[in-house]
């Protein structure tokens, strides 16, 4: 083990461990957090005690933090709160207030003090903006009304977590006997400082990241020192480095250059990032395992459970459809980094001990786990479960009723993904005359295009239920320009179950599934790429307004 009493080795180590254990991650569809908490065992005091320099890896884990709140700052997006309107809010802040109140509850009848119950509570509370964010990325979800709003109550709990870091730094171990008087100085120190910080976003750091973006290094490099500088401020002013850090985004995220800024910090993020799951794992004491696997079931299950039920009351008791309030439940059915953050500052203030550090890091092995299975699987585990969830659907959910003053009578074609492909069809087949309704889940789109006068319909094309607001029965001609043929597949048995009557049109990039979905009854592929060269896709739709029904609606 000698040659482990070297830093840089011990570093290597830890970085080769790491990556192979991040592919064995990969490979069981686990974000990286698990892989490196679990890492972090493996190379502590429990496993192979390769962690030596202790000291030097935690300072690396500080300044991953720091520079994850000033990514958070920089990314902040009070715009996106204001165009979901008040379910962002509602929801965000009704699971919260829901969470912590039940888990405070919960946690005290297992037996907890109040301070060690109040650090379980809120930890439970919030939910991971990057892992929801990633999740929803991959499966292409992230413009739909669910990922939307599911973002916009994440953000609404990233903004929570930081008022309560500055809260809870108020609450020192060496508080005076005044904690009234304590927290008024906190926040007279933090308003304070936000006039500073206001007055330098102003007027000063504007002309400063124009002149540093000459050169994107200096710019980058500047960004850091920025981070860094107001983290240290935060910390010597007493409401936390991490506060610091995350008013230091908050201040460059009015800048032009914040996107660049935001894109090179991802990497270094992550990278930092990995020492703090790795510290979290280590100081994992494996011998309390037994104590606290019971408790962390109950607070696992209340987790996976409790917080999408309460997302899907509230979202239901305003008005959106079951599916809809299950899928963005999903996104706060688990634990979050900030969660382990937050338990990590009460440590250091000494608010907890190792016991409840342990406990919450367990939640968080077991949520994180399971709430990736249960979002990659979503639309399956809704299919399962949507006969009981009417009971949290209102009888007219108005937020996603069905579009008034349509004359469905009048509707010839249904076109299912408005992007740009899309909307040339439906050009297309206006100039021919033909009358078009447009259904896309990007709530956006839906905007755009009723602005414009046009019948629409937010949805998605995976909706075992949307069917029922689309005018089926009078429609002729139904496309999906969704390339995806899983999606195409499950679209085609959705309408054979309606008994849709009229032609369906599907979408594909390549030709080997195109037979299939044939087979499985669509009328017509569409090619975007060849179509776009033949320009041919007019003639082939319009035989499927043909009214004899051996016209194979153009395909060949």
């Amino acid at each position: 083990m000698e040659l482990f009493s070297d830093t840089f080795f011990e570093i290597a180590a830890i970085l080769i461990i790491s990556a192979l254990a991040g592919l064995l991650g990969r490979a069981l569809r686990q974000p990286l957090i698990v892989a490196f908490i679990g890492v972090g065992i493996l190379v502590g005091p429990f496993g192979l005690d390769l962690i030596r320099s202790l000291d030097k890896v935690q300072l690396l884990s500080e300044l991953g933090i720091a520079i994850l709140l000033f990514a958070v700052g920089l990314k902040l997006d009070l715009r996106l709160i204001r165009s979901i309107g008040n379910v962002a809010m509602l929801t965000g802040i009704g699971q919260v207030i829901f969470t912590s109140v039940v888990g405070y509850t919960i946690a005290l009848q297992l037996g907890m003090s109040s301070i060690h119950a109040l650090y379980v509570a809120v930890a439970l509370t919030f939910s991971s903006t990057i892992i929801i964010v990633k999740l929803l990325s991959d499966k292409k979800e992230i413009d739909s009304l669910h990922g939307q709003i599911s973002i916009g109550f994440l953000i609404v709990q990233d903004i929570v977590v930081v008022l309560a870091m500055i809260f809870l730094s108020a609450l020192a171990a060496d508080a005076s006997a005044n904690p009234v008087a304590d927290i008024a100085w906190v926040i007279l120190k933090g308003l304070g400082m936000l006039v500073v910080v206001g007055l330098l976003m102003r007027y000063v750091l504007p002309g400063i990241m124009n002149l540093m973006a000459r050169s994107e290094e200096l710019m980058v490099l500047f960004s850091v020192a920025w981070a860094l500088a107001l983290s240290a401020t935060g910390d010597l002013l007493g409401f936390s480095k991490e506060v610091g850090a995350f008013l230091a985004g908050i201040s460059l995220a009015s800048t032009a250059h914040r996107e660049i800024v935001s894109v090179k910090m991802t990497t270094l993020r992550d990278f930092l990032l990995l020492f703090f799951f790795v510290t979290l794992g280590a100081d994992f004491d494996l011998s309390l395992v037994g104590e606290q696997i019971r408790p962390a079931i109950i607070f696992s299950l209340f987790v996976l459970l409790g917080n999408p039920l309460i997302v899907l009351v509230i979202m239901g008791i305003m008005g959106y459809r079951k599916r809809t309030s299950f899928l963005s439940g999903l996104a706060v059915a688990q634990i979050s980094e900030f969660s382990l953050i937050l338990a990590a500052l009460g440590l250091q203030l000494g608010h907890i001990d190792d016991n409840v550090m342990g406990l919450i890091t367990l939640v968080g092995l077991i949520t994180i786990g399971l709430s990736t299975y249960m979002i990659l699987y979503s639309h399956r585990i809704f299919d399962l479960l949507s006969p009981v969830l009417g009971i949290f659907e209102r009888k007219n959910p108005y937020r996603e009723a069905k579009s008034k003053d349509i004359d469905e009578k009048s509707i010839d074609v249904i076109i299912f993904g408005l992007g740009r492909y899309g909307r040339n069809i439906a050009l297309s087949l206006e100039r021919d005359g033909r009358t078009v309704m447009g259904v896309d889940f990007d709530p956006k789109t839906v905007e755009s295009w009723a602005e414009k006068g046009r019948p629409v319909q937010l949805g998605d094309a995976e909706d075992p239920d949307l069917p029922k607001l689309l005018p089926l029965k009078s429609t002729k001609v139904i496309i999906s320009t969704i390339p995806d043929y899983n999606i195409n597949l499950r679209f085609l048995k959705i309408l054979k179950h309606y008994n849709y009557k009229g032609r369906t049109v599907l979408t594909q990039h390549h030709s080997e599934h195109a037979a299939e979905l044939v087979e499985a009854g669509a009328d017509l592929i569409l090619f975007p790429f060849v179509d776009a060269v033949s320009g041919g896709f007019v003639k082939k739709l319009n035989k499927c307004f043909s009214e004899n029904e051996d016209d194979k609606c153009g395909q060949q």
